[in-house]
């Protein structure tokens, strides 16, 4: 892949190269699908039958939004709960799916994270040297799991305020929650709503303490505001001023994670963030969006004063460019953002993303990555190398999602962060060599 990428890289001209027509990126949700059971042979199959769909894909068909009105069988809210915590029931130690063992029912919970199920005592002894390292951590990942439920309601994320403090003061979530006025009267209330009631009368295990319920709630914020926030991060470290002009944001390789169920005002803090901005576009990209109200043209013109403006194409970054930026159909970006883009993961996905860094590059586009851990910034990093591509810093992210998320199919491994670390980039990387060397000649 290596060899294949620096190759095309020197073959890049000032126009990116075309894809070929048959190339597709491939579906990030087909490919966790296969690592779920590379892990534990059967657990998709089990998803999909607590779904209620046959194939793969018929879930794909649901989260595109062409199969309209399902309901995944889901009847009440504890078969909703149930039916969640059963996609998490196999045996950690030897893998075994309750439909392998005599007795279906004899998958038993740690009782210290309520993650993590073995199917006998011999299991959970042999697994306990391995498990004691995360089983405080999966016990945070247990419960952000089921309160996440409360941002579909509604309840999550509470109303915030512009920003009192200039942007580039706000060092990260601790200066960011100083800033919310009334902050406990606000936790207070998400606590003693009727959905958080619902939640735990239905959810099969006891509610947690207050104080637990209190800093899940402060992480699940933190999670639904990382990435308008490391949007808002990307302009400081270009030093693109919101308040100078209107902005265009592109968010490219957006899938299902940042359009499932979006509302038109979930980048609002963006707002909030810079007060005084001239209005903002933010257009999300890629060939997993999903069918909902941002679901409507990009711009050709900047966006409305003072207001967030949420648009959405489906389908690959360098077709979007050819087909509405040339065209002027959509407004060219002042910044690039890409959450997660996983093109370290596997050849077919660095294969699919290839013509969109390469047209990143060479239009010289501020662009900034995320990544989950450090081992996938070391990898990413060194395709971006490999791709002669100027890398302007990376560095841990201040505004990385507070909330641990579990490694799907294997629970015990070191949970990962939303956006914890970026990458920044900016045209081909003998373009910054050239303007030292004429500074130089000087």
């Amino acid at each position: 892949m290596a060899q294949r990428g620096r190759g095309a890289a020197r073959k890049a001209s000032k126009k990116p190269a075309k894809e070929p027509a048959a190339a597709r990126a491939p579906d990030m949700d087909s490919l966790g699908f296969q690592a779920m059971d590379s892990n534990v042979p059967g657990l998709s199959h089990v998803i999909l039958q607590k779904l209620n769909m046959k194939s793969y894909e018929d879930y794909k068909s649901a989260m595109d939004g062409r199969k309209k009105g399902s309901d995944f069988g889901i009847r009440t809210y504890f078969d909703m709960f149930q039916k969640m915590e059963d996609t998490f029931k196999f045996c950690a130690e030897c893998k075994k799916l309750p439909d392998a063992l005599p007795d279906p029912k004899s998958l038993r919970r740690c009782k210290r994270c309520q993650n993590v199920y073995y199917c006998s005592t011999a299991c959970q002894r042999a697994n306990w040297p391995v498990h004691k390292k995360f089983c405080k951590k999966l016990k945070l990942v247990a419960l952000d799991r089921l309160v996440e439920w409360l941002i579909f309601t509604g309840d999550i994320p509470f109303p915030t305020e512009t920003w009192t403090k200039p942007a580039g003061d706000v060092a990260g979530w601790e200066d960011w929650f100083s800033m919310q006025e009334q902050l406990e009267e606000k936790l207070d209330a998400v606590l003693a709503g009727r959905y958080m009631s619902l939640l735990w009368a239905n959810a099969g295990k006891p509610r947690p303490e207050e104080g637990e319920l209190r800093e899940s709630v402060r992480r699940l914020v933190t999670d639904f505001h990382s990435r308008p926030l490391t949007i808002g991060l990307g302009l400081r470290l270009f030093g693109i001023d919101p308040l100078a002009k209107p902005l265009t944001i592109h968010v490219v390789g957006a899938s299902h994670v940042e359009t499932l169920n979006t509302r038109v005002t979930d980048y609002d803090e963006l707002a909030r963030m810079f007060p005084g901005q001239q209005g903002m576009e933010v257009v999300m990209v890629g060939v997993d969006v999903v069918d909902g109200p941002i679901m409507r043209p990009p711009l050709a013109t900047s966006g409305p004063p003072g207001r967030i403006y949420l648009s959405s194409y489906k389908g690959l970054y360098h077709d979007f460019w050819e087909d509405q930026v040339e065209t002027k159909l959509a407004a060219r970006p002042d910044l690039v953002v890409g959450f997660h883009p996983g093109f370290h993961a596997c050849h077919d996905l660095m294969a699919g993303w290839l013509p969109t860094l390469l047209l990143l590059r060479d239009y010289c586009l501020p662009t900034l990555f995320t990544v989950y851990s450090e081992q996938e910034l070391k990898s990413s990093l060194q395709i971006l190398v490999e791709l002669e591509t100027c890398v302007t810093g990376y560095a841990a992210n201040p505004f990385a999602s507070l909330r641990p998320e579990q490694v799907y199919s294997s629970p015990n491994k070191a949970p990962v962060y939303c956006s914890s670390h970026y990458i920044t980039l900016l045209g081909p990387a003998n373009s910054l060599r050239e303007l030292e060397g004429d500074s130089d000649d000087d």
